[in-house]
């Protein structure tokens, strides 16, 4: 076996290897950056709690969360407009003064969450407390007594054994997010790929020496 030809071995064995390496970076790169952009799901909520600002927030992991009674701009909404909280938290509804006069209910046959803050009320800065258990889990849809015709609605749901949706990220393409990142890692290994390709192309059809000039 001559000389050239084991150089040629050599040499095939060392970029077939940087190749596989190249891989499965790009790879790993991928799978990265599909999980980055996986998106997020949130309670599948009843439509009807959607509400006249349609505001969400994922407030697990809270002690307290507010929500304004009177937002909007007509004040006839809830701010956020669905919640999503653990058992334990506690909720505080404060009247902005604005829309007239509120009360926080649960519609009927609308879950788990007994919500009823009594006779509506217009003044400024009332509030309304409700701290959740382990018996409200689920989701609970209620409403504005006054406002109900209008749209005043909104959401609670209450654990983590609850009915999500795949939100997408809010994109709802369905395309798969690459960090700026990524994408550029991607783009140096595939170069890197073709070059220690394009050598062992050389390197096979011309050989592994070249023969130093004669004096």
């Amino acid at each position: 076996m001559s000389t050239d030809d084991v150089s040629r071995r050599t040499f095939m064995r060392t970029a077939g290897g940087t190749a596989a390496a190249v891989g499965g970076a790009t790879a790993a790169t991928g799978t990265a950056a599909g999980q980055e952009g996986g998106g997020s799901v949130e309670p599948d909520w009843p439509s009807a709690t959607n509400g006249n600002v349609g505001s969400y927030q994922d407030a697990r992991g809270q002690d307290s969360v507010t929500i304004s009674v009177g937002a909007g701009d007509q004040g006839l909404a809830f701010d956020p407009t669905q919640v999503w909280v653990d058992p334990g938290t506690t909720i505080t509804w404060e009247w902005t003064g604005a829309g007239g006069a509120h009360n926080v209910q649960t519609v009927e046959g609308g879950g788990p969450a007994s919500l009823d803050s009594g006779d509506p009320v217009g003044e400024e800065g009332y509030t309304y407390e409700y701290e959740t258990s382990e018996e409200d889990a689920g989701i609970t849809h209620y409403h504005c007594v006054p406002h109900t015709a209008v749209g005043m609605h909104g959401g609670l749901a209450v654990g983590e054994d609850v009915p999500t949706v795949d939100t997408g990220g809010g994109g709802g393409s369905g395309a798969v997010f690459v960090p700026d990142g990524a994408r550029a890692l991607t783009i140096a290994t595939f170069i890197a790929m073709v070059s220690t390709l394009g050598l062992a192309f050389v390197f096979m059809k011309y050989g592994g020496t070249i023969a130093p000039d004669e004096a």
